[in-house]
């Protein structure tokens, strides 16, 4: 299994301009499911395509599943084609519940403008933990973990046996990995930390037993991004374009 992080996009780069100039507000004409790539996203999402290409045909995705969001729509096109997936048995699907963290009525603010509109947010955000706040008609990692619960369970039975490529967004990577290795909320957070995940980085999982015979997925990478820097272009970290980062 390989999870995905979508390319650069228009939503990323406009949120990056917005704390940079201490903007309340992220300056985006689309609602966010609409946000397209950037040029550079585009860029990066081929560059993926290209090296799943390079790998032997037994090793590459046979079940592709993308978040309906367009820049993770756009992401996945560029790699199944870049990456010659195909073929009668090959599936691709678009699946809601890898859609973005909903961050309701913090949408667009930047962390400046959460402060300034929502001060009482702001510090029970603080008080509760990213693990667990809920924004006002969005949703908690929990709420995203929950989906994802159902869809690995759709996973394991529709997709036994198969490789499967899951293109979304930062916090679905993380809190995949929260959910396939059997993380508490400290262990992912401190990984959260650690680092942002990159756009188009690459995270991957082996089938492997244990001891006692079981199956399991085990981490082989995290965050790799080696794909998008042999192909000569940037590695670019930005959260995405609603409220708080993650």
């Amino acid at each position: 299994m390989w999870l995905v992080r979508h390319g650069e996009s228009a939503g990323n780069v406009a949120r990056d301009a917005a704390e940079a100039q201490g903007l309340p507000v992220i300056d985006l004409e689309h609602r966010d499911v609409d946000v397209p790539l950037s040029p550079l996203g585009e860029r990066q999402s081929l560059a993926v395509g290209r090296w799943f290409a390079a790998r032997p045909e037994d090793e590459r995705p046979t079940v592709v599943l993308s978040s309906p969001y367009l820049r993770a729509m756009q992401t996945t096109e560029a790699i199944v084609a870049g990456g010659r997936l195909g073929g009668a048995e090959f599936v691709w699907d678009v699946d809601e519940r890898l859609r973005e963290k909903e961050f309701g009525a913090l949408d667009r603010l930047t962390h400046a403008g959460v402060a300034a509109r929502f001060p009482l947010e702001a510090q029970r955000r603080a008080e509760v933990g990213k693990f667990y706040y809920r924004p006002p008609g969005g949703e908690s990692w929990c709420d995203v973990i929950l989906r994802l619960r159902s869809l690995l369970d759709t996973v394991q039975l529709q997709y036994r046996g198969e490789r499967v490529l899951i293109v979304a967004h930062q916090v679905t990577v993380l809190c995949m990995r929260y959910l396939l290795e059997h993380m508490r909320e400290a262990q992912i957070l401190a990984i959260d930390r650690e680092k942002d995940v990159a756009n188009c980085s690459i995270t991957a999982y082996e089938f492997t037993r244990d001891a006692g015979g079981r199956g399991q997925l085990t981490l082989r990478a995290y965050n790799y991004v080696t794909p998008v820097e042999d192909a000569g272009e940037p590695v670019t970290k930005e959260p995405d374009s609603q409220g708080n980062p993650r």
